[in-house]
């Protein structure tokens, strides 16, 4: 009786103190989950989420498929990528609110230039959309200014460039007589006119105004020709008179004016005059020529001329013997009679 009991007393203090691992699962009573006033993050209400749509298309107003865009949070972290559909579609659904980047990493064609990226506000419940135009490659223009004549390179030559109204381009050919620069092309093959507003030095302006076609991203060379500006002949000296008369007799030195003075030929020289005192009458002196005139050159009457010249001194000779003999013999005469 006595070891009866005391193995009812140790069965007691195993149960008091909570180690009884043997009983069997059937006994044990399930245990309630604890009652607690924390919130379950799991369980917040999520707030409403947005999503973008966007639509891809040139400036032509075509749909462009195959556009790959890459869209980042605010965090820089990607958020969603996709390409657009054969019309040009691409959506990004279940985005938070906030404001986001869209970038395009992939252009649709070789025609088209990459858009540049944007930002996109997103708000709770709605819809963002957006259309995305994406612009033309632009056209390669050379232009040459040339000689219409021998095809010579011009520099200093500026044009203008533009289609309608609306002037595009401007360039102005450089030392080599060439410029290049880029044309904006808005459609897969457009028309553009060109006309030059400065002409190279010594150069007419060429006035007509041309036009050419351009494609997106494609190299064009636009030339214009100009003509030499005209100018007024100077006189030809050599289509002056040279031929001036000659002078018979000895010229004069030359006063420096290039001409030749004309001199006074053997006929024109007076005689030397007469060492008796009868003079030559007035009638006999040979005729000078006009000033300014030519000289006579008959020879012929040269020999006249001296022969009446010395007919005129005799005489005048004679004349004087006979005049003083008669004072001479005058005296006697008188001295004879008394």
């Amino acid at each position: 009786m006595h070891a009866r009991l005391v193995r009812s007393a140790a069965a007691l203090a195993v149960a008091a103190a909570g180690t009884l691992t043997w009983a069997p699962a059937a006994d044990a009573q399930p245990s309630e989950p604890a009652s607690s006033t924390a919130s379950d993050p799991a369980e917040t209400p999520a707030p409403d989420m947005g999503s973008v749509e966007i639509t891809m298309k040139d400036t032509a107003g075509d749909a462009l498929p195959a556009a790959v865009f890459l869209l980042l949070d605010s965090a820089g972290q990607e958020a969603g990528r996709g390409q657009t559909d054969a019309q040009g579609n691409l959506a990004f659904p279940d985005l938070a609110p906030g404001v986001y980047r869209l970038k395009e990493t992939t252009s649709p064609s070789l025609l088209h230039e990459t858009v540049a990226d944007q930002d996109i506000i997103v708000t709770p419940g709605a819809v963002t959309r957006l259309t995305i135009t994406a612009p033309f490659k632009a056209a390669k223009v050379l232009l040459q200014a040339k000689d219409d004549k021998t095809g010579k390179l011009l520099p200093g030559a500026t044009v203008n460039i533009g289609t309608d109204t609306s002037t595009l381009l401007t360039l102005t050919t450089g030392p080599e007589g060439t410029a290049v620069g880029e044309l904006p092309v808005s459609s897969r093959k457009a028309q553009f006119w060109v006309k030059e507003t400065k002409a190279p030095a010594g150069y007419d302006l060429y006035k007509p105004t041309k036009t050419f076609t351009a494609g997106p991203g494609a190299p064009v060379t636009v030339t214009v020709t100009n003509a030499k500006t005209a100018s007024t002949p100077k006189p030809d000296p050599s289509s002056e008179p040279t031929h001036r008369p000659t002078p018979t007799g000895p010229q004069k030195p030359s006063s420096g004016t290039g001409e030749a003075t004309p001199s006074l030929s053997d006929s024109d020289t007076p005689a030397p005059a007469s060492s008796t005192t009868a003079a030559t009458p007035a009638s006999d002196a040979a005729p000078k020529a006009p000033t300014g005139s030519l000289a006579h050159t008959g020879a012929d009457a040269t020999p006249w001329l001296i022969g009446g010249a010395a007919a005129l001194i005799a005489a005048g000779a004679g004349a004087f013997a006979v005049a003083r003999r008669s004072r001479t013999d005058s005296p006697a005469d008188d001295s004879t009679q008394d």
